[in-house]
């Protein structure tokens, strides 16, 4: 009683989704039988497998097909899907089940239904109009109603990950971005500069998720420059990267050194609490660009060309700015409704803000993570955000290299 039939689906040979699924049965003390293999000979050919799952108890069969089903394996003896009403606001029933970031879709009423909007670790809800249409569609824990119908148990879903390239390998590669700081940095920033181009030469949107380092390695005007050129569609960062933008844009300091010379200023370390209390005098940011008082930057270019940025505030921000949001869900909120269009996320010098959007976003967009410290992009893939492109190197390198790149 203690088995389930699985099938696997794709380049499961390519993108190594075949040997993750036996380790994956095996480390978690299970036993696997393969009942049928058909593996493609040809590029356009695709693969597929049947395995018989079994485990010693339920419980551990159904943990077992939980890890499975993360990789894209489905359960052959396919069902509807179990709804179950949220029993209070902010309440999922029993044994709900919770997304992964993949292109997931489910049974109901005999239809495959595309989940909207899907991110890790939220509810599947399923909502019918008064019409009886129906569409699915993912929803944070935090914005659970009663009454909610929610998708419960594992039958009746299908998810599907994103393949590894056949062929030529590319730089933006699914669970292949291995983290080091040896990889040829030159050709991996030619690559990024390359899918930027052509994302916008489509219409396509990116966003860049910036912490302060930007400004303290004296990359701000860099970062400025791809907002005007056009580059940047929207911007996601903390207190920190606003004000010291704009005590850089104000006093030409960044923590109170000089940006340019890197030495320290005398008194310079009021100058983050001097521009906050100028940004405040005007009212926004907004103002400070409409009243002059803000001439440059990073925040400037945000304003002059029409890019959105949101400013997630944490427990340790001076301050802050006045067009910081400090209800982090609402910010939150305005990050996913941003994130719906973006094709590209570039990440720099910032763990929490990165690791808030790596959580957020769908494993279809192509993701880049820059910072010097391996564990901040390793952490990103142990959240779960397997496509992010890891780059370990210093910004103040990564960003003028790029931005020549583009320029080209």
């Amino acid at each position: 009683m203690n088995q389930r039939e699985i099938e696997l689906f794709g380049h499961i040979i390519d993108s190594l989704i075949l040997p993750k699924t036996l380790d994956i049965i095996m480390d978690q003390g299970g036993d696997f039988k393969i009942i049928d293999l058909n593996v493609g000979k040809r590029k356009s050919d695709v693969s597929r497998a049947k395995i018989i799952v079994s485990a010693d108890s339920p419980s551990l069969l159904n943990q077992i097909l939980d890890e499975l089903s993360e990789i894209g394996a489905t359960i052959s003896a396919i069902e509807e899907v179990e709804l179950v009403a949220s029993p209070n606001d902010k309440v999922a029933p029993d044994n709900f089940y919770s997304t992964t970031n993949h292109v997931t879709h489910i049974l109901h009423n005999g239809n495959w239904l595309l989940v909207e909007n899907i991110e890790m670790d939220c509810m599947i809800v399923i909502d019918i109009d008064e019409n009886n249409n129906t569409k699915a569609y993912c929803k944070p824990i935090g914005r659970i109603k009663k009454g909610d119908l929610i998708v419960v148990g594992r039958e009746g879903i299908r998810v599907t990950p994103p393949e590894r390239p056949r062929g030529k390998q590319g730089v933006f590669e699914f669970m292949n971005s291995e983290v080091s700081s040896e990889k040829p940095l030159m050709s991996i920033i030619e690559n990024i500069a390359s899918e930027i181009k052509e994302i916008k030469s489509r219409g396509g949107k990116i966003a860049i998720v910036g912490g302060p380092a930007i400004v303290h390695t004296g990359s701000a005007d860099l970062m400025a420059k791809m907002i005007k050129e056009g580059y940047i569609d929207v911007v996601f960062a903390g207190n920190a990267l606003a004000t010291h933008d704009i005590e850089n844009a104000l006093y030409g300091t960044s923590l109170g050194v000089c940006v340019k010379t890197g030495e320290v200023v005398s008194r310079g370390h009021t100058h983050h609490m001097r521009a906050i209390n100028t940004i405040n005098g005007s009212g926004s940011i907004k103002e400070a660009v409409v009243d002059g008082t803000l001439k440059n930057g990073i925040m400037y270019e945000c304003i002059k060309n029409n890019v959105p940025f949101v400013l997630a505030g944490s427990i340790r921000d001076d301050g802050p700015l006045p067009d910081v949001i400090t209800d982090v869900l609402e910010a939150q909120e305005m990050m996913r409704e941003y994130s719906k269009d973006v094709d590209m996320v570039i990440m720099i010098a910032t763990m929490l803000h990165s690791i808030a959007t790596g959580n957020i976003l769908p494993s279809r967009v192509k993701s880049v993570c820059v910072d010097i410290n391996p564990a901040t992009v390793t952490k990103l893939a142990d959240r779960g955000s397997a496509q992010v492109l890891s780059v370990v190197t210093d910004i103040g390198a990564f960003l003028p290299t790029l931005y020549n790149e583009l320029e080209k």
